[in-house]
């Protein structure tokens, strides 16, 4: 793209458009864009200040969800984005027969009534509402389209690649022929250096904009005919008839036999569907017949990456797969979890053996993938305490957890080493520590304890249970009270399954480990855990103290998480700057990376 700044026809845009638009400056890199020139012109003045009006009036309904906004937006993901019905409505003809119908002051407009075919998020809608309002283009935004990869030239990264090809769509859902022309010609000028999976979103999109986006779709699709992504990663990814077409050029090109224009293997299909029904006794019960086995048929692979995370767990357990085996791409099964951002499908592949230090054939580890599709405004935003950490920010965790090979040993605090072969303390140690976990960790201690199965274990409470109460009702729970206390199956499976939530929390959240041992070893809580031969008063009073603890613990863990997470910012090592949004609403400045 040629640098330009100021008013320009649209024409050099878009053909037979005749709106007026500010044209932001560009480059091949990146989409960029810079206050108009200053240019003495009365009729260019104007319009500049009309723009930087209508900007103002933008960017204040957005940040304070008011300012005489008379209408509302409402995104899948639940956010909201307040707008001026008549502004757009004189701007664009779309949103025109939209607001028609709605009258009343303060409506809301559900976003995917119009956009069914593919999600729009909140950052590729103010994009275009941005372009509408003021008649120029935003740059690009840094935290949202740049990955964690230090090594990155976040020119074509999976995070920059999403928003561009977002905004493309919205613009064809809003008919902005502009804004179409203008991120189509992007993405063509660098889409030799996106991923080839991630051009499989790009054909998609492209497909979806139909005559509008024909060039792009052509070269994607001549991108995908050459290269080595096989037929089942493309009949997930693509429509039908657009696999035919791939299918049809590779066997006119001599890239592929006639004969292989179809699903590889019957055994092998029926294999996946089995998969696809979250039947591994159907998939069991094939196995038997012999004639496919789970590798041949890359069945953990194919899990990874379609499956249910609890389906892939029982496919694990098995124990019939090779959880290191590559597929045709060179892809391990580790390789393709990191395209899922699901933590538990990682972490149950790291327990069964998976080594994260194997390379893709291009250089990879899974570290490095996972980080390449990890925005950096998703890895750095903060997490309140007691609120789920974000998936893709876990996955980088554990993964790097996993290539230090440096998990804490020995027992996972002073209190359980205290409790020694006392079976209802250590029971009472186990419960008030994943209880603590839950509170505090609640993503991770969900990811742990699903592995663990903790689920299918019944829980032990502190407090007196009156036995008559559970005549002829399901039990969920044991009293550890019972005088005597019996060793039962009941507790041995208990104690198993929270032992190893508690190993598992050690092995991939060390921080988080660090923590509940500090919290754990606390004199008070400790008195707390031998209840013993209490009267029911002294067992109230430890009660209460108990949570007045829990409270002052919590707290103190908020504020050295927040230092933590400072501290890490601080530390990170990429020489590329960037621009992160902290929850206060200020700009810092930070790096593209994070190292730990």
């Amino acid at each position: 793209m040629d640098h330009r700044n100021g008013f320009s026809d649209s024409n050099e845009i878009s053909n037979n458009s005749s709106t007026c638009c500010i044209v932001a400056a560009a480059n091949t890199e990146t989409l960029v864009s810079s206050e108009p020139l200053i240019n003495n012109t009365p009729d260019v003045a104007a319009l500049q200040l009309l723009s930087k009006n209508l900007e103002s009036l933008f960017d204040s309904s957005t940040d304070s969800d008011s300012f005489y906004a008379d209408a509302k937006i409402a995104l899948p993901s639940g956010r909201e984005v307040p707008v001026h019905r008549c502004i757009l409505s004189a701007r664009n003809s779309v949103f025109k027969t939209v607001f028609s119908g709605l009258k009343e002051i303060g409506a809301k407009f559900e976003l995917k009534e119009l956009a069914r075919d593919y999600e729009i998020g909140y950052d590729s809608l103010v994009a275009v509402l941005a372009y509408l309002y003021t008649g120029r283009v935003r740059p690009l935004p840094k935290d949202v389209c740049l990955c964690v990869d230090d090594d990155c030239s976040h020119v074509a990264c999976r995070p920059a690649v999403d928003f561009i090809a977002e905004v493309l769509y919205a613009a064809f859902v809003f008919q902005v022929s502009e804004l179409i022309a203008l991120y189509q010609r992007h993405l063509l000028e660098i889409i030799d250096k996106v991923a080839v999976d991630d051009i499989l979103v790009v054909l998609s999109i492209a497909n979806m904009c139909g005559n509008a986006c024909e060039r792009l779709l052509a070269k994607c699709i001549e991108i995908i005919v050459k290269s080595d992504v096989d037929i089942v990663t493309l009949d997930k990814a693509l429509p039908h008839h657009i696999v035919k077409q791939i299918i049809d050029s590779r066997v006119e090109i001599g890239l592929d036999k006639p004969e292989n224009r179809g699903f590889p293997d019957k055994h092998v299909k029926r294999i996946h569907r089995a998969l696809d029904s979250d039947d591994v006794e159907l998939v069991r019960m094939l196995l038997k017949e012999g004639h496919s086995n789970l590798d041949e048929a890359y069945a953990l692979h194919y899990a990874v990456a379609y499956c249910d995370a609890k389906t892939t767990t029982e496919l694990l357990d098995l124990g019939l797969a090779d959880v290191n085996r590559r597929n045709s791409r060179g892809y391990t099964v580790l390789h393709v979890s990191a395209t899922r951002k699901e933590p538990k499908i990682i972490v149950s592949l790291l327990t069964k053996g998976a080594r994260p230090s194997d390379l893709t054939l291009d250089g990879r580890k899974t570290l490095q993938i996972s980080k390449r599709l990890t925005r950096a405004a998703d890895y750095y935003k903060s997490t309140e305490e007691g609120k789920a950490s974000p998936k893709d920010r876990l996955c980088i965790e554990i993964l790097e957890q996993a290539e230090r090979r440096d998990p804490l040993h020995g027992e996972a605090s002073l209190s359980l080493a205290m409790a020694g072969d006392d079976l209802r303390m250590k029971l009472l140690y186990l419960e008030n520590r994943v209880g603590l976990a839950k509170l505090l960790f609640p993503m991770e201690a969900k990811v742990v304890m699903d592995i663990a199965q903790v689920d299918g274990t019944l829980e032990f409470t502190l407090a007196t249970i009156n036995s008559n109460k559970l005549d002829g009702a399901k039990r969920t729970t044991v009293d550890l009270n019972e005088a005597p206390f019996r060793i039962q199956e009941e507790h041995l499976n208990r104690l198993r399954a929270l032992s190893r939530t508690v190993e598992l929390g050690k092995r991939f959240f060390p921080r988080c480990s660090e923590v509940l041992n500090k919290i754990m070893d606390a004199d008070d809580l400790s008195q707390l855990a031998c209840g013993g031969n209490d009267t029911p008063e002294e067992r109230t009073v430890k009660r209460q103290r108990y949570m007045e603890l829990q409270d002052v613990l919590s707290k103190a863990f908020h504020e050295d998480k927040e230092e933590y997470d400072k501290s890490t910012m601080s530390s990170s090592s990429s020489s590329k700057s960037m621009v992160v949004i902290r929850p206060n609403g200020k700009l810092t400045g930070s790096a593209s990376g994070r190292s730990r």
